[in-house]
Formats: C-alpha cells, sequence, structure tokens
C-alpha cells in the first residue's frame, strides 16, 4: 500500500504498547507527509515533535531527549545529510530514518556513512514505514539491554561498559558513534571470532543484501582511527583476510 495524499487515511492497527511512549522528532517540510506519519506514529503510541526545516530540526534534536529522528534529506536551508553528519559529530546518538526522493544508491550509501540508522525511498508504503520504525526501537532495544554477565569488556588498556556506552583507552574516553559502538561491543564480546561484512550489516544495520558492503569497511576504519594506537598495526580490530574482521582474542 504506497501512500497517498487523500483525505482521511486508513489507520493501520500495529499491535504496539502505547505505554512505551518513544519520543520521535519528525524533520520534514512536506505538510501531506508530515500528516500521513503523524497519523501513524501516534497510533503507534509515540509523542511526535515536529520541525518544518533543517535548522530548527537540528536544535532541537540537540537539545530533545528522543528515541528516533525521523529526518527528510530534501530539505531548506539545511540539508539532512548534513544534519545527520552534524548530530553525529557532537556525539548524538539517537537513531535517524531518513526519508528522501532520491533513489540512487550512492545517497543511500552516503547516508548510512554518515550515521544514519535506516533509510527510506519515496513513494514508500505505509506497512513498510512502521516496520523500519518498529525494527529501529527493536534493535535499540536489544543492543542497549545490559548483559548481567558481561557489562563490562576489558582487552588490555581498552575498557567497554555496555551500560553507559562508554570506552575508555588507558582511562581516557573515546567518543564514538552508535554505530561504532556497536560494532566495538559486538567484536569486543565474541574475540576470535570472525564477522563476513554482510553478517555485521545484518546484526548491526539490519540489512541483508549486498551492496553495502562500503560501509562497514568506512565504519570499521573511523573506529580503528578511534581505538588503535598504531593504525598500520591494530592491537584490537584484526582483519580476517577473505572473511572480513574479528577482535584479538591474544590480548
Amino acid at each position: 500500500m504506497k501512500f497517498t495524499f487523500t483525505k482521511g487515511p486508513v489507520r493501520l492497527y500495529y499491535g504496539w504498547k502505547r505505554s512505551l511512549m518513544k519520543k520521535v522528532l519528525l524533520i520534514e517540510d512536506d505538510a501531506h507527509i508530515k500528516d500521513l506519519l503523524e497519523i501513524h506514529l501516534s497510533d503507534l503510541g509515540c509523542q511526535l515533535k515536529m520541525a518544518q526545516n533543517g535548522s530548527m530540526g537540528y536544535r532541537m534534536a540537540l537539545t530533545e531527549a528522543l528515541d528516533l529522528i525521523i529526518l527528510d534529506i530534501m530539505l531548506p536551508d539545511k540539508d539532512g545529510i548534513e544534519i545527520c553528519r552534524d548530530l553525529r559529530a557532537n556525539n548524538i546518538d539517537t537513531p535517524i530514518l531518513m526519508l528522501t526522493a532520491r533513489s540512487e544508491e550512492i545517497d543511500k550509501i552516503l547516508g548510512l556513512e554518515t550515521g544514519a540508522d535506516d533509510y527510506l525511498t519515496k513513494p514508500f508504503s505505509v506497512r513498510e514505514f512502521i516496520a523500519r520504525v518498529k525494527a529501529i526501537f527493536r534493535r535499540v532495544q536489544m543492543l542497549n539491554t545490559p548483559r548481567d554477565d558481561n557489562q563490562i569488556i576489558r582487552h588490555g588498556a581498552l575498557i567497554i561498559d555496555q551500560a553507559k556506552r562508554k570506552v575508555l583507552r588507558r582511562g581516557e574516553r573515546i567518543d564514538l558513534t552508535p554505530k561504532e559502538f556497536d560494532l566495538l561491543y559486538l567484536l569486543a564480546s565474541n574475540p576470535g571470532k570472525s564477522y563476513s561484512r554482510d553478517r555485521l550489516l545484518s546484526i548491526i544495520w539490519g540489512y541483508e543484501f549486498e551492496g553495502y558492503e562500503h560501509t562497514v569497511n568506512s565504519h570499521i576504519n573511523r573506529l580503528r582511527a578511534k581505538v588503535e594506537e598504531n593504525l598500520s598495526d591494530p592491537e584490537y580490530i584484526l582483519t580476517t583476510w577473505g572473511i572480513g574482521y574479528r577482535f584479538n582474542d591474544e590480548i
């Protein structure tokens, strides 16, 4: 069911607990899309805030406590790619779902590499939109649920606190984006286990199709630049040639 701008859109039943009251910021300048998504996010039990231009949305994203940002790329005065990049640079780890009329693969890759969690191309079906929103909430809940047996991981000079989503190296805090932290925690939780790029895409991004392997490579390179002291001889994140990446199990 593709969305159409008709009066009185049909409401879907989502089976979602309204008590969760997820706080969602929608940054979108198209009034028709805003009205449509407002209805369905409200039925999901979300508390919705809206901004109609990039600058306003960026300020709200910096200052509001949010569970999800739905971000259009084509915005007046500050586009979605710039907003996403600036939010991640300011250590805002709120999940971001990008919406855009652009369908070129390079735009999708750019959005994901900038720090978006998911990407939808207009026109999209309401059911797919809701499924993507729910999937993001589930992944965040799964990744943020503390594991009683392994909340804090120590490898050499590196300390990873999963509950606080904090990483220290020799006592100094390292600022990571959400995806960088998730990658590091997954690898460090399973030292010695090699993960293919496709598998990392599936676990961290939720994608199970080919074409986005470069996104994993870019995130691994940025992660190494932050946690490794010698990039030419990595200590923590190792390459398993012909397969993917693994965390050093000999530290």
